[in-house]
């Protein structure tokens, strides 16, 4: 089993997920969005699970300072601007094959590593 991790390392919820993984010694690929931006295409795969609103973090910091509290923006138009500022989005993002979650999901990592 190999997981990907998605997210930046200061962000205590992407460290809990990466000491989740670790704990059980499943091997992980962490992917840091200060090194690396999320391509649009990574970011529509979450979309079409999740829906784009879930990614978003309206509590960050990053969203007051853009002042988006009212924008109003095509699912598109959002995944852009997710991949530009990346510090808007919950994370950890984590992939499993073709199993995904959003934000911290110990009990969906659970049945991951169960099953």
């Amino acid at each position: 089993m190999q997981v990907q991790i998605f997210g930046v390392k200061k962000n205590a919820d992407t460290r809990k997920a990466q000491r989740f993984f670790a704990d059980r010694r499943i091997q992980v690929h962490f992917v840091d969005f200060k090194i690396r931006a999320p391509s649009p295409g990574e970011l529509r795969r979450f979309a079409q699970k999740f829906g784009v609103q879930i990614l978003i973090d309206r509590d960050s910091r990053k969203f007051a300072d853009l002042g988006l509290q009212h924008a109003q923006l095509s699912e598109e138009r959002w995944i852009e601007k997710l991949s530009e500022q990346p510090l808007l989005l919950k994370m950890p993002l984590v992939r499993n094959q073709n199993r995904l979650t959003v934000g911290l999901a110990e009990a969906d990592w659970k049945t991951w590593v169960e099953g």
